[in-house]
């Protein structure tokens, strides 16, 4: 295979897994709450992972403008997923945070996804997992560069 030939198999293999990842994810966001948008179950799991985040940060994140973010976070508290609060840094900023049983939902969306990973990658070595864990890891790092001119 020429090195051509790879760098096409290689976008060719992250388009298939991007497009199946929105569809895992939009799965995903109906088991947390039938409403639920797919883009805004990953939201949660920022959130889940920060405890208390800014608004703004969480636009940051996922490179999104304010008025998209707001409008997501607006729909998690209003299905009753995230409470917001004034930052007590800054008060003309909001933090949000899960509520109790938008941890719960999450939590029980989330350990279905991990069921189906360790199924998909039950029968790789260990040394595999860690090994395709970096090279994501570093994949994803130069994606979140900004291109070169």
């Amino acid at each position: 295979m020429t090195d051509e030939e790879a760098l096409v198999a290689v976008e060719r293999e992250v388009g298939l897994m991007f497009r199946r990842g929105r569809a895992r994810v939009a799965e995903l966001s109906r088991r947390v709450h039938p409403e639920l948008e797919g883009a805004a179950y990953s939201m949660l799991g920022y959130i889940e992972q920060a405890g208390r985040v800014r608004v703004t940060d969480v636009g940051v994140h996922f490179a999104v403008g304010k008025g998209t973010v707001s409008r997501q976070i607006r729909a998690l508290e209003e299905l009753g997923l995230v409470a917001r609060e004034p930052d007590p840094v800054d008060r003309r900023a909001a933090l949000v945070s899960l509520t109790e049983d938008g941890r719960r939902r999450f939590e029980s969306a989330r350990d279905v996804r991990m069921r189906r990973v360790r199924e998909v990658m039950g029968g790789w070595s260990r040394e595999d997992v860690d090994r395709f864990a970096e090279l994501l890891r570093r994949f994803n790092q130069v994606l979140g560069e900004p291109p070169a001119e």
